[in-house]
Protein backbone atom coordinates (compact mmCIF):
# COMPACT_ATOMS: atom_id res chain seq x y z
CA UNK A 1 0.00 0.00 0.00
CA UNK A 2 0.62 3.55 -0.55
CA UNK A 3 3.28 5.82 2.08
CA UNK A 4 1.67 9.60 2.55
CA UNK A 5 4.41 11.83 3.53
CA UNK A 6 2.71 14.63 5.74
CA UNK A 7 4.27 17.55 6.97
CA UNK A 8 2.30 20.50 9.22
CA UNK A 9 4.53 23.43 9.73
CA UNK A 10 1.35 25.77 11.15
CA UNK A 11 2.25 27.40 14.07
CA UNK A 12 -1.55 27.27 15.20
CA UNK A 13 -3.68 24.12 15.91
CA UNK A 14 -6.42 22.45 14.26
CA UNK A 15 -9.03 24.42 12.73
CA UNK A 16 -7.27 27.76 13.75
CA UNK A 17 -4.88 26.80 10.97
CA UNK A 18 -6.21 27.66 7.07
CA UNK A 19 -2.99 25.29 6.05
CA UNK A 20 -3.97 22.05 8.52
CA UNK A 21 -7.76 22.10 7.51
CA UNK A 22 -6.72 21.71 4.03
CA UNK A 23 -3.88 19.14 4.49
CA UNK A 24 -6.74 17.59 6.88
CA UNK A 25 -8.65 17.18 4.30
CA UNK A 26 -6.79 15.48 1.84
CA UNK A 27 -5.51 13.39 4.81
CA UNK A 28 -8.90 11.84 5.14
CA UNK A 29 -9.72 11.53 1.43
CA UNK A 30 -6.05 9.90 0.60
CA UNK A 31 -6.96 7.06 4.43
CA UNK A 32 -10.28 6.79 2.51
CA UNK A 33 -8.79 5.37 -0.92
CA UNK A 34 -5.53 3.61 1.58
CA UNK A 35 -7.44 2.85 4.83
CA UNK A 36 -4.24 0.05 5.23
CA UNK A 37 -1.55 2.57 3.82
CA UNK A 38 0.67 4.44 5.90
CA UNK A 39 0.50 8.24 6.79
CA UNK A 40 4.04 9.24 7.99
CA UNK A 41 3.46 12.42 10.01
CA UNK A 42 5.35 15.39 11.13
CA UNK A 43 3.89 18.49 12.89
CA UNK A 44 6.93 20.96 12.74
CA UNK A 45 5.21 23.53 15.07
CA UNK A 46 4.72 20.95 18.00
CA UNK A 47 8.29 18.69 17.14
CA UNK A 48 10.57 20.96 15.37
CA UNK A 49 13.39 19.16 13.80
CA UNK A 50 17.13 20.50 14.30
CA UNK A 51 17.99 23.70 12.93
CA UNK A 52 21.20 22.56 10.11
CA UNK A 53 24.62 23.04 12.06
CA UNK A 54 28.16 22.91 10.97
CA UNK A 55 28.39 19.46 11.77
CA UNK A 56 25.25 18.15 10.52
CA UNK A 57 26.26 20.30 6.68
CA UNK A 58 29.73 19.06 7.18
CA UNK A 59 28.71 15.68 7.12
CA UNK A 60 27.03 15.62 3.74
CA UNK A 61 30.13 16.01 2.33
CA UNK A 62 32.47 13.24 3.80
CA UNK A 63 32.28 9.67 4.10
CA UNK A 64 30.96 7.90 6.82
CA UNK A 65 34.08 6.24 8.31
CA UNK A 66 35.94 9.69 8.55
CA UNK A 67 32.83 11.34 10.55
CA UNK A 68 33.62 12.60 13.88
CA UNK A 69 31.54 11.06 16.64
CA UNK A 70 29.65 14.90 16.52
CA UNK A 71 29.48 14.91 12.63
CA UNK A 72 28.10 10.99 12.71
CA UNK A 73 25.17 11.91 15.51
CA UNK A 74 23.59 15.03 13.77
CA UNK A 75 23.98 13.24 10.17
CA UNK A 76 21.98 10.46 11.96
CA UNK A 77 18.99 13.16 12.21
CA UNK A 78 19.27 14.04 8.75
CA UNK A 79 19.18 10.60 7.68
CA UNK A 80 15.86 9.48 9.46
CA UNK A 81 14.47 12.96 7.73
CA UNK A 82 16.05 11.73 4.17
CA UNK A 83 14.86 8.28 4.54
CA UNK A 84 10.98 9.11 5.58
CA UNK A 85 11.31 11.51 2.10
CA UNK A 86 12.80 8.24 0.15
CA UNK A 87 9.75 5.73 1.42
CA UNK A 88 7.15 8.09 0.37
CA UNK A 89 4.75 7.61 -2.49
CA UNK A 90 2.81 10.76 -2.21
CA UNK A 91 4.11 14.10 -0.50
CA UNK A 92 2.25 17.13 1.70
CA UNK A 93 3.48 19.80 3.04
CA UNK A 94 1.38 22.53 4.79
CA UNK A 95 3.47 25.78 3.95
CA UNK A 96 1.21 28.90 5.35
CA UNK A 97 3.11 32.36 4.60
CA UNK A 98 4.35 34.17 7.45
CA UNK A 99 6.30 38.17 6.97
CA UNK A 100 6.15 36.66 2.75
CA UNK A 101 8.03 33.61 3.75
CA UNK A 102 7.79 29.92 5.31
CA UNK A 103 7.86 28.80 8.95
CA UNK A 104 11.98 28.15 9.89
CA UNK A 105 10.70 25.19 11.12
CA UNK A 106 9.80 24.13 7.23
CA UNK A 107 13.55 25.57 5.82
CA UNK A 108 14.77 23.47 8.91
CA UNK A 109 13.40 20.82 7.70
CA UNK A 110 14.22 21.48 3.77
CA UNK A 111 17.86 22.01 4.58
CA UNK A 112 18.01 18.50 6.44
CA UNK A 113 16.68 16.60 3.73
CA UNK A 114 18.34 18.53 0.30
CA UNK A 115 21.65 16.79 0.48
CA UNK A 116 23.55 16.64 -2.92
CA UNK A 117 24.44 13.48 -4.18
CA UNK A 118 21.74 11.59 -2.69
CA UNK A 119 18.27 13.41 -2.80
CA UNK A 120 19.66 16.57 -4.62
CA UNK A 121 21.08 17.17 -7.70
CA UNK A 122 21.52 13.64 -8.58
CA UNK A 123 20.15 11.57 -11.40
CA UNK A 124 19.93 8.50 -8.83
CA UNK A 125 17.38 10.13 -6.36
CA UNK A 126 15.37 7.75 -4.73
CA UNK A 127 12.95 10.55 -4.44
CA UNK A 128 13.13 11.68 -8.19
CA UNK A 129 9.53 12.10 -9.63
CA UNK A 130 7.82 11.62 -6.45
CA UNK A 131 4.22 13.93 -6.13
CA UNK A 132 4.53 16.85 -3.90
CA UNK A 133 1.21 18.61 -3.03
CA UNK A 134 2.23 21.92 -1.11
CA UNK A 135 -0.95 23.97 0.93
CA UNK A 136 0.26 27.49 0.43
CA UNK A 137 -2.22 29.38 2.94
CA UNK A 138 -1.79 33.13 3.09
CA UNK A 139 -3.96 35.94 5.02
CA UNK A 140 -3.91 38.19 2.19
CA UNK A 141 -3.40 37.82 -2.37
CA UNK A 142 -0.09 37.63 -3.84
CA UNK A 143 -2.21 36.54 -7.38
CA UNK A 144 -0.59 37.53 -10.37
CA UNK A 145 -2.09 41.32 -10.88
CA UNK A 146 -2.38 41.69 -7.45
CA UNK A 147 -0.32 44.99 -5.49
CA UNK A 148 1.29 42.22 -3.39
CA UNK A 149 2.24 40.18 -6.04
CA UNK A 150 5.95 41.08 -5.89
CA UNK A 151 6.21 39.74 -2.40
CA UNK A 152 4.99 36.34 -3.30
CA UNK A 153 8.04 34.67 -2.01
CA UNK A 154 6.84 30.83 -0.97
CA UNK A 155 5.87 29.60 -4.25
CA UNK A 156 9.27 31.08 -5.80
CA UNK A 157 11.27 29.72 -3.32
CA UNK A 158 9.06 26.12 -3.27
CA UNK A 159 9.64 25.53 -6.68
CA UNK A 160 13.42 26.10 -6.72
CA UNK A 161 13.88 23.82 -3.52
CA UNK A 162 10.95 21.00 -4.45
CA UNK A 163 10.74 20.80 -8.22
CA UNK A 164 14.53 22.19 -9.27
CA UNK A 165 16.61 21.27 -6.75
CA UNK A 166 15.15 18.00 -5.08
CA UNK A 167 13.02 17.12 -9.11
CA UNK A 168 9.85 16.23 -7.36
CA UNK A 169 6.48 16.57 -9.14
CA UNK A 170 4.92 20.07 -7.90
CA UNK A 171 1.56 20.98 -7.24
CA UNK A 172 -0.26 24.14 -4.86
CA UNK A 173 -3.29 24.75 -3.26
CA UNK A 174 -3.20 28.22 -2.34
CA UNK A 175 -6.08 29.26 -0.03
CA UNK A 176 -6.02 33.04 0.27
CA UNK A 177 -7.20 36.19 2.09
CA UNK A 178 -7.54 33.80 5.12
CA UNK A 179 -7.09 37.07 7.27
CA UNK A 180 -10.39 38.39 5.67
CA UNK A 181 -13.22 37.49 8.31
CA UNK A 182 -10.41 38.81 10.90
CA UNK A 183 -9.65 42.08 9.68
CA UNK A 184 -12.29 44.73 9.63
CA UNK A 185 -10.53 46.57 6.95
CA UNK A 186 -11.07 43.02 4.56
CA UNK A 187 -14.25 42.42 5.46
CA UNK A 188 -15.60 42.82 1.57
CA UNK A 189 -13.07 39.98 0.48
CA UNK A 190 -14.72 37.58 3.01
CA UNK A 191 -17.07 36.08 -0.10
CA UNK A 192 -13.65 36.27 -2.26
CA UNK A 193 -11.95 34.20 0.94
CA UNK A 194 -14.71 31.67 1.06
CA UNK A 195 -14.52 30.99 -2.05
CA UNK A 196 -10.98 30.49 -2.13
CA UNK A 197 -11.33 27.77 1.21
CA UNK A 198 -14.05 26.33 -0.84
CA UNK A 199 -11.99 25.36 -3.64
CA UNK A 200 -8.74 24.83 -1.71
CA UNK A 201 -11.19 21.97 0.08
CA UNK A 202 -11.83 20.53 -3.16
CA UNK A 203 -8.71 20.67 -4.73
CA UNK A 204 -7.45 18.93 -1.62
CA UNK A 205 -10.03 15.90 -1.98
CA UNK A 206 -9.50 15.79 -5.80
CA UNK A 207 -5.89 15.74 -5.53
CA UNK A 208 -5.84 13.14 -2.68
CA UNK A 209 -7.98 10.82 -4.92
CA UNK A 210 -6.67 11.09 -8.35
CA UNK A 211 -3.04 10.37 -6.53
CA UNK A 212 -4.43 7.50 -4.78
CA UNK A 213 -6.01 6.11 -7.94
CA UNK A 214 -2.93 6.32 -9.86
CA UNK A 215 -0.30 4.98 -7.35
CA UNK A 216 -2.75 1.76 -6.87
CA UNK A 217 -3.04 1.52 -10.92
Amino acid sequence: MATLLLIDSSVFPGSASASRTVTDAFRKAWEEQHPEGTVIYRDLAANPVPHITADAHSAGFAAPDAHTPEQAAAFAERVTLIEELEQADAILIGAPMYNYAIPSTLKAWLDNIVLMGRTAMTEDSKAKGTPVTVVASRGGSYAPGTPREPYEYVRNYLEAILRDTLALDLDFIVPELTMAPHNPAMAELIPLFEASRTKALDDAAAKAKELAERLAA
